[in-house]
């Protein structure tokens, strides 16, 4: 099943984003290589594709993973997490429709 994943930015993280950026990207590399994600990216705290030093306000991952369960330790062991950029991870169950 494909599980929605928001990783819910804090506030004044942006360095902590940065450093933990490459990390974060391995895992979605992999789960893209493993045909197992629809999309990820980031939110912007503003209304551009850069930017810049107002930061982000969150990221979504929509992947498939077995179950809740699995989808949420996933989550649970992003590096964002670990380094204090994520402040809150809602992870919900997702049925793409289109396109």
């Amino acid at each position: 099943m494909w599980y929605a994943i928001e990783g819910h930015d804090g506030d004044d993280v942006l360095a902590q984003r940065r450093q933990a950026r490459p990390e974060h990207l391995a895992r979605l590399a992999a789960l893209r290589d493993a045909g197992r994600l629809l999309l990820a990216g980031p939110c912007p705290a503003i209304d551009a594709v850069d930017p810049g030093p107002a930061g982000f306000s969150g990221s979504i991952v929509i992947a498939r993973f077995e179950s809740l369960e699995e989808a949420r330790a996933w989550a649970d062991a992003d590096p964002y997490v670990a380094a204090g950029v994520y402040v809150r991870t809602d992870v919900r169950p997702f049925n793409p429709v289109l396109p």
